[in-house]
Formats: C-alpha cells, sequence, structure tokens
C-alpha cells in the first residue's frame, strides 16, 4: 500500500529584540505556497521541500504537500499568521491516513503567544497522528532545540554547514530515515542536551574551530556506532528570549539506549569548554576605514568584502543602518558597492526621480531609530531601477529560488553604488548586485547585509572577507539586550 507522507516547511529565525512582527506578509514577500503549488515553485531547487518532492518519486510515497514558507528574520510572528501557516499543515492530516511526516523547521520560531512554536507543532501534530506515525524534523544549524521537539520528533538532523548549502541533502536524509522506519530496520529517538550557556560553538562557523570539530567528532561517533543514526550539533540562536535558548547536541539513536544521551552531554561538555573561542573576529568601524583607504590606495584583485554581520536582516537586523555607508563615504571609497539598504521611502523616491535624476535624502535608519540611528543625509544619482527586485539565486545557497527585493534602485553617492530595496532581506547572492548590471567582482569594495550565508557566493571572486559591527540588532554584545525568559544563571550574561 502506498505510504502517504505529509510534508511542511516553515521557517522562521525570531529576534525577539525586533520592534517589529513578523505577519502572512512577510512570509508572502520571501516564500509562502500552500498545496500544489510548492511543487509548481521549488522542484528541481536545493531546497529542503524539492528534498521531499524527490525522495517521494525514488520512493513511490504519496506526498501530501501544505505550506512551504519562509519569512526573513524579524520580529514575533504574529498569531494570525502563525495560525494560518501551522493550520496548514494540521489540516494535511484531515485528507485521509498520514503514515510519516517530513517537517522542515527553523527551531528558533517564537510567535506572539508561544516561546515554543515549533515543539507545539509537533504536540499537536503527535495529538493527530499518535505515538507511532514518525516525524522527522530538519533544522537550522542556529535552532534552539527544545525538550519538546527532541521528545516528540522521531528524527532530528539539523544543517552542517554555515553557510547552508546542505539543506537539500539534510532532507534526503531525513526522508532515508522514513524509509528505514517503514521497512522495519530501526526505531529510532532522539534526546538531547545542553549546558548553561547562551553562546558557543564558535557561533556555528563550520569551516574551522570548535564547530568544525564538535561536527568531525560527531561524524567519527556515528561511524562507529551503528546505533547512532544521527547527531546533530546547534549552535544556537541567541536573540531568541526564551528559556531553552543556546547551542544543544542531539542524538538521534535507533532506540531507547541510555548511551545516546551519554553521547549528547559528552560533546555538550566540549561545547562548554570551547564556548568562549572564537575564530572570526568583528572589525569595529575604524578598521573597517583602514581597510577602505588601503583598497583605495591599491585597488585589489577582486573586491574587499564586507560583511555588515550586526545588521544583517538574516539575524532579524533591521537592514536600515547607515554606520558603514557613513564611514565608506567618509573614507572616499572607490568602485564600490552596497546591498541592500532597506529604506522604501527611500527607492520610492529614486523611481519619482527617473533614471539619471537627482536625489537629497535622509537615508535609513527609519525603522528604530533611537537604537542606531541617526540617517544619512545624502545626495546622489539614480543610475538603476526594478519594479520588483526579483531575480533568481544562482550561487550555492538558494540556488534556483526566486528573490525579491521589491521595488528598488541603485544610487549613486560620490563612487558608492547604493542598492536600496523595498523589502529587508539578507544578501546571499551575487545576483543582488547583478540584477542592476553590476558585476561586484570588478568592485573594489563590496558591503553586504549579511552575516557568513554571503560567504558561498562572494568568497570566491573576493581579494578579502571582513565582518564587521555596526551596532545592529544582532550584536554580540548580548549585555545590551533586556532578557527576561532566558533561564539564569548562564554564560556570558553571567559569571559562572
Amino acid at each position: 500500500m502506498t505510504k502517504r507522507i505529509l510534508s511542511a516547511e516553515i521557517s522562521h529565525e525570531t529576534n525577539t529584540f525586533s520592534v517589529l512582527r513578523t505577519s502572512l506578509d512577510d512570509y508572502l514577500l520571501r516564500q509562502c505556497y500552500f498545496g500544489e503549488e510548492i511543487a509548481e515553485r521549488m522542484a528541481g531547487t536545493r531546497t529542503e521541500i524539492a528534498a521531499h518532492i524527490d525522495a517521494a518519486k525514488r520512493f513511490g510515497w504519496e506526498l501530501v504537500p501544505t505550506v512551504a514558507a519562509h519569512a526573513t528574520p524579524s520580529g514575533k510572528t504574529t498569531v494570525d499568521a502563525w495560525a494560518t501557516l501551522s493550520g496548514r499543515v494540521l489540516a494535511g492530516c484531515d485528507g485521509g491516513q498520514i503514515d510519516g511526516v517530513l517537517l522542515a523547521l527553523h527551531g528558533a520560531q517564537v510567535t506572539e503567544d508561544a516561546d515554543d512554536a515549533e515543539g507545539d507543532l509537533i504536540a499537536r501534530l503527535r495529538d493527530r497522528l499518535g505515538p507511532d506515525v514518525p516525524i522527522t524534523l530538519t533544522l537550522d544549524l542556529h535552532a534552539n532545540v527544545t525538550d519538546d521537539m527532541a521528545r516528540l520528533a522521531n528524527v532530528i538532523i539539523p544543517f552542517r554547514t554555515y553557510p547552508h548549502i546542505d539543506q537539500y541533502e539534510v532532507a534526503t536524509e531525513a526522508a532515508e530515515f522514513l524509509a528505514r522506519i517503514f521497512a522495519g530496520e530501526i526505531k529510532p529517538r532522539t534526546v538531547v542536551a545542553r549546558r548553561d550557556t547562551l553562546d558557543g560553538c564558535n557561533h556555528g562557523r563550520t569551516q574551522s574551530g570548535p564547530m568544525a570539530d564538535l561536527l568531525k567528532r560527531a561524524a567519527e561517533i556515528k561511524a562507529e556506532d551503528a546505533g547512532v543514526l544521527n547527531i546533530g550539533v546547534s549552535a544556537g540562536f541567541a536573540w531568541s528570549d526564551i528559556a531553552q535558548a543556546g547551542p544543544s547536541v542531539t542524538v538521534t539513536g535507533d532506540g531507547d539506549d541510555p548511551r545516546f544521551l551519554a553521547i549528547a552531554e559528552d560533546l555538550m561538555d566540549e561545547v562548554w569548554q570551547t564556548r568562549s573561542i572564537n575564530t572570526v573576529a568583528l572589525l569595529g568601524l575604524d578598521d573597517v576605514a583602514a581597510r577602505i583607504t588601503a583598497a583605495n590606495a591599491s585597488p585589489p584583485n577582486g573586491p574587499l568584502v564586507i560583511g555588515d554581520t550586526t545588521d544583517n536582516p538574516g539575524g532579524g537586523g533591521y537592514g536600515d543602518g547607515v554606520r558603514l555607508l557613513e564611514k565608506m563615504l567618509e573614507m572616499g571609497a572607490q568602485n564600490a558597492g552596497l546591498a541592500a539598504l532597506y529604506d522604501p521611502q527611500a527607492a520610492d523616491a529614486c523611481h519619482a526621480a527617473g533614471i539619471g535624476g537627482l536625489v537629497a535624502i535622509s537615508l535609513g535608519a527609519r525603522v528604530d531609530p533611537s537604537s542606531y540611528g541617526p540617517p544619512l543625509e545624502a545626495s546622489g544619482t539614480v543610475e538603476a531601477l526594478s519594479a520588483d527586485g526579483a531575480f533568481i539565486c544562482e550561487g550555492p545557497m538558494w540556488a534556483g529560488m526566486e528573490v525579491r527585493l521589491g521595488r528598488s534602485a541603485v544610487l549613486r553617492i560620490d563612487d558608492v553604488r547604493v542598492v536600496i530595496s523595498s523589502n529587508n532581506l539578507q544578501v546571499t547572492d551575487c545576483q543582488a548586485f547583478r540584477l542592476f548590471d553590476i558585476d561586484p567582482a570588478t568592485l573594489s569594495v563590496a558591503a553586504v547585509k549579511s552575516s557568513p550565508h554571503f560567504r558561498a557566493a562572494y568568497e570566491p571572486i573576493a581579494s578579502e572577507v571582513v565582518l564587521m559591527d555596526s551596532g545592529g540588532l544582532v550584536s554580540t554584545d548580548y549585555k545590551r539586550f533586556d532578557y527576561q525568559k532566558l533561564r539564569r544563571p548562564i554564560w556570558p550574561l553571567d559569571t559562572i
């Protein structure tokens, strides 16, 4: 008899310190498909959902597509938006027997009325499906894995790469576990361990340092123990103010053997011992200024790529901070570009002026200027316009997926071309420049509102890559933030 598999994705990394709320419209702006539309829009991409589609064909399953939704990280998801999205998932249980679940979540979703919205969703699925229907769960590497997630899902597999270029592969593994469960080969259960630390795992960087070492050790343990089906190391998401935020280790084992928890605890000991190690320093504005001066004096072979990490929309940053742009202009940056500054009003002004028009405007710092203002008073020439800012990602991350900057423009201020967007999006792909006929490989300085995700596309063209702290909402100076729900005491907020 053909197995019927429920497939769903709801992904949002919630920065609870944001003054914004994440509505259904925000999901629709980024990615939000229902039912049969999901395969039409996502088949053939390098995503978890595409892996679900391909696995169903491979194993002869009937896939029950429910929702594939992904919003740019921001503040808490509204009650209405979550009710709509989670309701679609639960409605998938109503059309006939469900034999298994492929669930793609972020692991750091907080709603207006639920600190662990994802754990709650899995609990509601369990209530509908009963204890024997296997649920596999794929998560972002920066998940805050809660006790409920581990208790209620049979299999948990977080991403192992940062940038997250293994989404398709991880979801394929989840499907393969389902097939093995159906064949009677395994009976997986998952356990989780954590320590009283908000930070660790080198912020999840997988190229080198503690996270890379932990993943290597986890792979070795798995290779030596046939009962260990998967070991997940999650770096956590520190900007979600919930009780169980922070790094964790999950072990999915065949059965309930206590050694699985012992393995998780042992690896968490290593997370704790290495919690203060950070292999990449965030530069301040003065250090960035020195790099720009050097690029001006001797144009590099490939751009100096600057990641404005703390204003990264991919971590809930507002994307409209202008301190880096201000410094670029102050230092007279030559042949430079910045993508993308979130400022719908400025985009509208550019469209009103038209290509070649002159625009004088207060730029950026509109969402919450009290925390990182003031705006930048600037004058420039409109060089390019786009009605929707739509492009197809060509780099390793999100390959094949459409991204929409919204009504957008390029404003040239001195020798800096600023991509201005109406949708707040992390830049992960070179197409954010190329859409406007700017080849980032030919720039001397390319600044992006992004965290390490941009590396997958930009590192191959860069002469140097640096990350900086411009004072935004994704700062690792955690004492700036007023935590109310986080368990205490906890490192590094408290002395432990």
